[in-house]
């Protein structure tokens, strides 16, 4: 269903690789002087659960420098976070009314009172999402949807920000795979605009099976359970709401492949903890099989 693009761009994609179930994994061998380490991480995941993943908190002390998807020091500043909006916007004066039929408006207007009591009838949520892109409220809600089954969630104490902050406390050297313009075009730029309303109506009609969706995914990373995630992203409902063979290279394959063509020099460079999305880690395509075929020895850390 949805989860194929929007859970995904947010949270993960495994398949298993054959490798002990675990997240962090250490990478030696070629010219690499002293070790470094790759975690897959969770995009929702509190911070605390970084003492859950073994090994962790010494990769975090024994690495020289930080590496994320993203340096989020580019995304916090003022500069991206207006890119950030305008990139979540329709173009020119355009609204959602304006590229949904009238049913399909009526179909989105209950989903957002379920979730959150009022809809875009309503003036104030009409100003904050009504222009918005199908691709960028589809992803607002399914934080918000992780966010109302979970007590305490806190955005702004995520495990993706704590090795970025830990650096900065150790002023340790921070670096990002990509930059802010190529995960905009990604996440929400890479697809029509009917497409992305196909994916939205897909949450929007689905909201039980994605909610019990979304739950079992963060129960099984939580308890590390690398197969029981994999056999619930390779699940296909055979419809126009599973993520095409392209949609999943764009978002997986070819970035990972990108990424073997950076990390190399960093690892020379120093000592390095990479901090990803735990769906870049596992299989054919994934990082740490392109690794381990350019030579690199690549072991769980236990």
């Amino acid at each position: 269903m949805f989860r194929k693009i929007a859970i995904t761009a947010i949270m993960l994609k495994l398949s298993i690789l054959g490798i002990n179930a675990q997240l962090l994994y250490k990478i030696s061998g070629k010219d690499i002087k002293k070790p470094s380490y790759i975690v897959g991480t969770f995009h929702v995941a509190p911070a605390s659960f970084v003492d859950s993943i073994p090994g962790l908190r010494a990769a975090m002390d024994e690495t020289e420098q930080v590496c994320g998807e993203l340096d989020m020091k580019d995304m916090m500043s003022p500069e991206g976070i207006q890119k950030m909006m305008a990139a979540m916007m329709l173009e020119g004066d355009k609204t959602l009314k304006d590229i949904l039929t009238a049913d399909e408006m009526n179909r989105l207007n209950a989903y957002l009172r379920e979730m959150l009591t009022i809809d875009l009838t309503n003036p104030m949520l009409e100003q904050q999402m009504g222009k918005m892109s199908p691709a960028a409220l589809a992803q607002q809600m399914t934080v918000l949807a992780y966010m109302k089954k979970t007590p305490g969630f806190n955005l702004q104490d995520l495990i993706d920000n704590t090795f970025q902050k830990y650096a900065q406390e150790k002023q340790k050297p921070i670096i990002g795979l990509e930059t802010l313009d190529f995960q905009i075009n990604t996440l929400f730029k890479g697809k029509t605009i009917e497409r992305q309303k196909e994916l939205l109506l897909c949450m929007v009609d689905n909201p039980k099976y994605n909610e019990q969706m979304l739950d079992e995914m963060a129960k099984a990373y939580f308890a590390l359970n690398l197969n029981k995630l994999k056999e619930l992203m390779d699940e296909k409902e055979n419809n126009q709401c599973d993520s095409t063979p392209a949609e999943e290279d764009a978002m997986f394959g070819k970035r990972n492949r990108d990424w073997l063509t950076k990390m190399p020099a960093m690892m020379s460079a120093k000592s390095t903890l990479f901090h990803v999305g735990a769906g870049h880690l596992p299989g054919d395509n994934g990082v740490l099989k392109l690794l381990t075929d350019a030579g690199y020895t690549v072991e769980a850390v236990k």
